[in-house]
């Protein structure tokens, strides 16, 4: 998950240049993340986030950022702390917006973080809710990368239990890597992460 943190260094150009407290605070808790602070990262995106209700994104990268420490494996005594932490937040916003895609896709992975800390226990119960929640989110929206690749990710990971077609899902992600390429983000700090690792998945399949 360390190649999700170098996507947002695009960011430290805009915290030059933002003017508005909103952008001025998210450009520097992004530089805080890329500097491998996430601790501060997330402090600052949840002063953030008591501000700005109604913006889903500090909330969203609070989320985004305790999943990713929970998938370290370093942090391996903690990850029960972060992804409560990472479900709390994500709670939040999902209540507001069910049907946003970005907060879908997050909430799979959250359940994906659980399955790599425990995979005997979480496996089976939540396997099936995964690509449950990435069909949703492909069924909103067929071109959001992170939602394409997340779910051929997942099910290539699987392959050796569910027998799954890994040509075909390679398939899937050589599509999301050139959904990737042609990704305009719809806001300044829209979720534009996943491309690197796309292309690392890719490289394996072939």
């Amino acid at each position: 998950m360390k190649t999700i943190i170098t996507a947002f260094t695009f960011f430290l150009a805009q915290l030059i240049t933002a003017q508005a407290p909103f952008e001025q605070g998210m450009g520097k808790a992004m530089q805080l993340w890329g500097e491998n602070k996430p601790t501060e990262a997330a402090a600052l995106l949840e002063r953030i986030a008591a501000a700005e209700k109604n913006s889903w994104l500090p909330n969203y990268y609070i989320a985004l950022i305790n999943t990713t420490e929970a998938f370290n494996p370093k942090n391996r005594e903690n990850v029960n702390a972060l992804l409560t932490k990472a479900q709390a937040v994500l709670d939040i916003e999902t209540a507001k917006t069910p049907d946003n895609v970005e907060l879908i896709v997050m909430q799979a992975l959250i359940h994906t973080a659980w399955i790599a800390y425990d995979p005997m226990t979480n496996g089976m119960r939540l396997s099936a809710t995964v690509i449950g929640l990435y069909n949703k989110a492909i069924a909103l929206n067929p071109k959001n990368p992170r939602a394409v690749f997340g779910k051929a990710e997942f099910e290539i990971g699987g392959a050796q239990w569910t027998g799954a077609d890994v040509k075909a899902l390679c398939k899937d992600v050589e599509r999301a890597t050139v959904l990737f390429a042609a990704e305009k983000p719809a806001m300044p700090f829209a979720p534009s992460w996943g491309a690197d690792r796309a292309q690392e998945q890719l490289a394996k399949c072939k």
